[in-house]
């Protein structure tokens, strides 16, 4: 199966796969946090919605590493210094998706503009992400 997605590594191949991937990872964000909301209504949004990120973000981690650069497992070491990069891009494209989003409410102070600045921030953030992705936390392999 791994092969079958190889020989889809063209890049439109490679781009459906990575949205697809960001909408499973945030599906599951968000069924975590009504599952934990369901099991404990008492616990608050705040451990809801960072059990929902820690899931997706591990999903998404998983998916992008698998299918979507084929990496593959080297060392414990490298795999902790791959998360951690993966987590503090992911952050760092988080604040590009937020920046983008109260700007645009900020600007023109409408629900249009500031989902328009979110939908924009959050392109902006995908394909910064893969690119930063793809440079620094899954390097090409050297033939």
């Amino acid at each position: 199966m791994g092969s079958q997605f190889q020989q889809q590594n063209t890049p439109t191949g490679v781009a459906v796969r990575y949205i697809v991937f960001a909408v499973l990872s945030t599906a599951t964000n968000f069924l975590v946090q009504a599952i934990v909301l369901q099991i404990a209504p008492w616990s608050g949004l705040m451990p809801s919605i960072l059990a929902g990120t820690a899931a997706g973000f591990a999903l998404k981690y998983v998916l992008d590493k698998r299918w979507i650069f084929f990496d593959r497992y080297s060392s414990h070491r490298d795999e902790m210094s791959k998360v951690a990069l993966y987590g503090l891009f992911s952050v760092l494209t988080t604040l590009i998706f937020w920046g983008s989003e109260i700007a645009f409410w900020t600007i023109w102070k409408t629900e249009l503009a500031k989902y328009t600045g979110g939908a924009i921030g959050v392109a902006i953030g995908y394909v910064s992400k893969y690119a930063l992705d793809r440079k620094f936390v899954f390097k090409p392999r050297e033939v």
